[in-house]
């Protein structure tokens, strides 16, 4: 009996997904449960799992092609899947002897299996950057590496000129289309300041193994940040609120988005409720955040909705930078790197780790005396970091 593989919903607002890889080729055996098709929405990338196990038998669309929720794109014969047959015991001693002796590579995902054998390398020798040490196909090499001592590099020819046409993902689509509409339906503007993080990076160095221990995560400077821009929206209402046809529309309730690189592109999945999380809630849905990033498995519904925004550029290495704001919102604030400054203290030049703080807000309906506080109030909570309660 021919089951049918469908495209699951996966979120209110999208109708069409992207078939992305195939994990499995007509012929081939699935169980029930196990992957079959990567598919790509406009926010981010999920696996369709098999209804039933059996035979794959039909693919009916192809890596690329456009596909309607609720649409089929495979067929599987139901049937029974044979067990892998088990090594006899003399067979496996040697196997487990080399087993040990090699460095475990941990689970490789099919994906990353398809496309290292497309490639020519061994995926079980390669280093899993996904959860528990997962191969992901991000960390597939280009190509395989050779022996040095087999290859003689090739001469390039002086001026050779080559491009390569890559199609954009949905998801690089939708950032595209979403940055030009923040510019073109906002009136953005931006305003900076800075702080010392001398007060909150004692206080981490200071609690860190009893925070550590007591809630099994570490305490980072993302926490301190969200706390301090909930803080500051209370005091400036604007920055949490959004423009709605001729209508401004406040909220009283603080879901943060937190800018997260992933190899796709950049994603923002939301804390939701963020003012009633306390610092340990926080820290572990930013890490949660993190870890399912890499392996693509933030939902659509994480990253739907948001009234504020905050990017960190500066684990990448930014001094300074004008965040785009992530529409319908209001306000983003751009976090950067901590550099050591000197600065004038009580009348003396004093060496302190210091770090650029830039609000880019809609000027529709925020002022620059209400941007302008929104930056001051972050800064004096940073430097003064006893004025957020903090549990250890």
């Amino acid at each position: 009996m021919a089951i049918e593989v469908k495209v699951p919903s996966v979120g209110e607002s999208i109708a069409e997904v992207f078939i992305g890889t195939w994990l499995k080729k007509e012929g081939d055996t699935v169980r029930r449960d196990e992957p079959v098709v990567e598919i790509e929405t406009d926010k981010a990338t999920l696996e369709i799992p098999a209804p039933a196990s059996g035979t794959v038998v039909k693919l009916l669309k192809a890596e690329g092609d456009s596909a309607e929720i609720g649409e089929a794109v495979a067929h599987i014969e139901e049937g029974e899947v044979a067990d892998t047959p088990a090594e006899p015991a003399e067979a496996a001693a040697p196997a487990a002897a080399e087993a040990a002796e090699a460095p475990a590579a941990g689970h490789v995902m099919p994906a990353a299996a398809k496309l290292a054998a497309e490639r020519g390398v061994d995926a079980a020798a390669l280093e899993g950057s996904g959860p528990g040490g997962r191969v992901l196909k991000e960390d597939v090499p280009a190509t395989a590496a050779e022996p040095a001592a087999e290859t003689e590099a090739a001469p390039v020819r002086a001026g050779a000129r080559t491009e390569e046409v890559v199609r954009m993902s949905p998801l690089r689509r939708t950032i595209a289309s979403r940055l030009v509409e923040s510019q073109q339906t906002a009136a953005i503007l931006t305003t900076f300041n800075e702080a010392d993080m001398t007060a909150v990076m004692n206080l981490r160095k200071e609690f860190q193994p009893e925070f550590e221990k007591k809630h099994d995560v570490r305490l980072g400077f993302m926490s301190f940040f969200v706390k301090a821009a909930i803080d500051a929206l209370q005091q400036t209402p604007a920055l949490n609120a959004q423009v709605r046809d001729d209508s401004i529309v406040y909220r009283n309730y603080y879901d943060i988005g937190v800018a997260v690189s992933t190899p796709r592109g950049l994603i923002v999945p939301v804390i939701r409720n963020a003012e009633l999380l306390s610092f340990a809630e926080v820290e572990k849905t930013i890490g949660d955040f993190g870890v399912r990033a890499q392996s693509n498995r933030i939902t659509p519904d994480e990253l739907q909705g948001g009234t504020f925004t905050i990017s960190n550029g500066g684990v990448f290495g930014s001094l300074l930078s004008t965040p785009i704001i992530n529409p319908p919102q209001s306000g983003v604030l751009g976090m950067h790197t901590i550099q050591e400054r000197p600065v004038a203290r009580n009348g003396e030049v004093v060496i302190r780790p210091m770090m650029y703080l830039a609000l880019s807000y809609d000027h529709r309906i925020i002022d620059g005396r209400e941007a302008v506080t929104f930056l001051k109030r972050i800064k004096d909570t940073i430097e003064n970091p006893t004025r957020i309660l903090l549990e250890v």
